[in-house]
């Protein structure tokens, strides 16, 4: 306990909710890939829901934002299909957040993916930015990717880009299945 009374929250003990875009073009489907000087991984496109903000208005904002995805009413609506819990420790001096993905799909066509973002800036706390390129992968082969959420087995596994899913709750990620890029 600090001399002011306040104590630093658990771990999980705080919760926030990321939503992702899974944007399709047939086939393939858009990650953004940060490389870093030990490692490369790949992330969905989206991030955290603003206080009060709703899920769906969330996932068009964060597309818009990273991918230049413009509202269209003629493009498909955004589907939600997943949703992972994660309690899963991480570097830095605040005890890491509970954080619930909920993960979207919609498809645009390829007239409007050759209009996309190819990179999108990511704000660090210091004030610069980390790079991440957009690339596009068949979705069947994406399970061998290191892809966060780690869920690349469940896109493989879709019968089609438009298949429905089976089940909308995912197994957790945890430190026991999971370790931090």
């Amino acid at each position: 306990m600090s001399t002011t009374g306040a104590t630093t929250p658990a771990p999980f003990s705080r919760i926030k909710v990321r939503v992702t875009g899974l944007v399709f073009c047939g086939d393939d489907v858009a990650l953004l890939r940060r490389d870093r000087a030990d490692s490369v991984h790949y992330t969905t496109i989206g991030g955290n829901v603003e206080d009060g903000e709703d899920y769906r208005e969330a996932v068009l904002r964060e597309l818009e934002e990273e991918l230049g995805l413009e509202r269209d009413p003629a493009s498909t609506e955004p589907e939600l299909i997943w949703m992972v819990d994660a309690r899963i420790s991480r570097p830095g001096p605040t005890p890491p957040p509970r954080k619930f993905h909920l993960i979207y799909r919609l498809h645009v066509t390829p007239e409007v993916r050759a209009q996309l973002a190819t990179q999108e800036l990511d704000e660090l706390p210091d004030g610069s930015h980390e790079v991440g390129t957009v690339e596009w992968h068949d979705y069947r082969k994406v399970d061998a990717l290191p892809l966060f959420p780690p869920i690349g087995k469940q896109i493989a596994e879709l019968d089609s880009p438009t298949a429905p899913v089976n089940r909308f709750e995912l197994a957790p990620i945890t430190d026991e299945n999971y370790t931090w890029i």
